[in-house]
Formats: C-alpha cells, sequence, structure tokens
C-alpha cells in the first residue's frame, strides 16, 4: 500500500488556489473552485503510483533532489505538474504547478 504526503507548502498553495482561481475569474463559486481543487487530489491519490512519472527538469531542483512528475491535464488549455520524491511505498508531493506558470521550463524537454 502506498502513502502520498504534501509538503506543507504544498498544502498552503493548494489552499491559496481556491481563492486564486475565484479572484482571477476561472470559476464564480467557492463551491467549484473547491471541487477543481478535491478533483486534482483525487487524481493524485489514484494516479500517482500508477503514471508514467519522469525525472524533473533541473531548474525544480530547488524544490527537492531527485524529483521525478507527473501531469494532470485538466483541460486543453491547463496541465498540472506534480513534483514528488519516491521512497520506498512513501510519495511525498514537493511541488505543484502548472504550464500557464512553468510551461517554459519543460520546453528545452521536448
Amino acid at each position: 500500500m502506498i502513502e502520498i504526503r504534501y509538503h506543507r507548502k504544498v498544502l498552503q498553495y493548494l489552499d491559496g488556489l481556491i481563492d486564486v482561481l475565484i479572484d482571477k475569474g476561472y470559476f464564480a463559486f467557492y463551491e467549484t473552485s473547491v471541487q477543481y481543487i478535491e478533483d486534482m487530489v483525487s487524481y493524485i491519490k489514484t494516479n500517482l503510483a500508477l503514471a508514467q512519472s519522469k525525472p524533473a527538469p533541473p531548474y525544480f531542483e530547488k524544490y527537492g533532489n531527485n524529483l521525478l512528475y507527473i501531469t494532470y491535464r485538466k483541460s486543453r488549455r491547463t496541465t498540472w505538474y506534480i513534483f514528488f520524491q519516491k521512497y520506498d511505498n512513501l510519495y511525498f508531493i514537493r511541488h505543484i504547478t502548472n504550464n500557464h506558470v512553468a510551461g517554459q521550463h519543460f520546453a528545452s524537454m521536448l
């Protein structure tokens, strides 16, 4: 059985993202924004151990050593990157970002 833990800064980011999504007009209702985050967390729980992970680009080393990442494509325009370290059956989520913020750091890997 796997265990998934989140760095406290990731938890703070996800909590703050609820308000950002509303403030920037992506969602009109708090409940919809919360559901968006819950869907991402559910995806992580279901797919982290199963999805094809890749080594993180060097830029993301500031979040930890030997990071891997998986992607979560929520829409045609938005892909989320979930960065983690794996220790046996423990997955430690170190950072989450999306293509709008960090897409340029993946361009050199294509």
